[in-house]
């Protein structure tokens, strides 16, 4: 267990009033960092959300595209996971730092997540590649959709550095303060991605390609500027050579409290292949592309809750180094009462409006006919899912990797991929893959958000009383 010790209550030093988020209305903190953390993960979104909107429409084999668009979802998350191991870990780690005062410890664990994050993806777009048609077919790929998926990722992966190192490096500008310009790099690559997607799909007529070349352009611009941001005069932390040296102690806990992230992220690449492959067993290729289209939905949908729990992490993390513990709780209250709201909000908009949502992502009449069956049932209990993300928003925030990690664990593989195996072959059928997640979200989701509570409240009554 990563667990960062509480030394005696220092002056802490601040680098800005904006970093500074020990003082002031903890709500206002979460958010100035929230609302532009949201457009900028909305827009981070649309990367591959555009990508499935153009794809989805495409002439005489939209369902097919789509389909084998899906199938490359396992590797993206993947390399997603891979992300949220160094930036989700990192981000909180130096924000704990910078509030408990040592801004020089916080520095190198900015650099140290920087080389990690190169070195990974290196390695990861090597064995991709290497693997690409088993790990393609072992997702659920067929003759027919094979072609779609290889011609999409052969080129996205080129990407690979790119997006890892802005997605990333990203995580640490917003945890300085500077919101707004976190979601102005996003929004660089997702309107560059928006521009090209129809000149390389279609005017180029390059297809499923088209799609994967623009990504890779757009990706590109993002980490740039994100690069240019944190090697420049504005940020706290300016990251530099000396700070990017690898010091094992400290890749030990940024791994140690990244590794809830990247346990989210890789368990969904799990769910997916379960999913994909179970379809495909007992349904056809069309409902592959069902499931691509309310992923699409779900994570569309889900955002402004994730942004708002992502925007509580570093104030959490830096109230914790400075042992405001009243501040945290107030937190923990906001976040939970705003984004259960929310998803109650959108469930039910979801159940009114099926059609609408699905047409967004295909025009494929006989996807839609089949979709809008497994879309009630995909979101029932929709709201449920916010008690998670606050659940693990805190773990994380209060530097408490192996609460955060279980949670991870239970709700995705304890549940999901066991109950999307068995459910189709105990009488479900192809109805089985879809009732898995909402099951998940209900006993999951209750079984952290409880544990949160009962956890932080008996940690801050011990280090309140060892204060004393």
């Amino acid at each position: 267990m990563l667990t960062l010790p509480m030394h005696s209550l220092k002056t802490i030093h601040v680098d800005s009033d904006r970093s500074d988020f020990s003082k002031g209305s903890i709500y206002a903190h979460i958010l100035q960092l929230a609302i532009p953390m949201t457009i900028a993960q909305l827009v981070q979104m649309l990367y591959s959300v555009v990508d499935r909107i153009y794809i989805g429409h495409l002439e005489g084999a939209s369902a097919m595209a789509l389909t084998g668009l899906g199938l490359t979802f396992p590797i993206i998350s993947l390399t997603a996971a891979f992300t949220n191991l160094f930036s989700a870990g990192g981000a909180p780690l130096s924000a704990i730092s910078r509030g408990a005062g040592n801004k020089e410890e916080a520095d190198r664990i900015m650099g140290n997540t920087f080389s990690m994050l190169l070195i990974s993806s290196l390695l990861l777009m090597a064995i991709f590649y290497s693997l690409m048609r088993p790990l393609l077919f072992l997702f659920g790929a067929s003759d027919a959709t094979y072609p779609y998926a290889r011609s999409y990722l052969s080129i996205y992966l080129i990407g690979t550095p790119f997006v890892m190192a802005g997605t990333g490096m990203n995580a640490f500008i917003n945890a300085e303060g500077f919101g707004k310009t976190g979601m102005f790099t996003i929004l660089l690559g997702a309107v560059t991605n928006i521009i090209l997607d129809p000149i390389f799909i279609f005017a180029f007529g390059m297809g499923i390609a088209g799609a994967a070349i623009a990504s890779v352009i757009s990706q590109l611009l993002s980490a740039a500027f994100v690069i240019s941001f944190l090697t420049g005069k504005r940020t706290i932390m300016r990251l530099r050579p000396e700070i990017m040296r690898l010091d094992a102690g400290i890749v030990r806990k940024i791994m140690g409290l990244g590794l809830a992230g990247f346990i989210m992220q890789a368990s969904n690449g799990a769910v997916q292949v379960a999913c994909t492959s179970t379809l495909r067993l007992f349904g056809s290729d069309i409902y592959v592309g069902i499931m691509t289209v309310l992923n699409s939905i779900r994570d569309m949908i889900a955002l402004p809750a994730q942004g708002l729990t992502d925007a509580a992490k570093p104030v959490i993390g830096y109230n914790y180094g400075a042992r405001e513990y009243g501040r945290i709780r107030k937190a923990v209250r906001f976040i939970t009462a705003i984004s259960v709201a929310y998803m109650v909000i959108s469930w039910l908009m979801l159940l009114l409006f099926p059609h609408g949502f699905i047409q967004i992502f295909s025009s494929d009449e006989e996807l839609l006919s089949k979709g809008v069956g497994a879309l009630h049932l995909y979101f029932f209990g929709f709201f449920m899912m916010a008690l998670q993300f606050c659940g693990q928003t805190v773990f994380v925030g209060l530097g408490k990797s192996r609460q955060a990690i279980f949670f991870s664990l239970f709700r995705k593989i304890v549940i999901v991929v066991p109950l999307t195996l068995l459910l189709p072959r105990i009488g479900f059928g192809i109805n089985g893959v879809f009732i898995a997640e909402p099951i998940s979200n209900f006993i999951g989701g209750t079984a952290c958000f409880v544990t949160m509570l009962i956890y932080s409240s008996n940690l801050f009554r011990k280090e309140e009383a060892a204060a004393r």
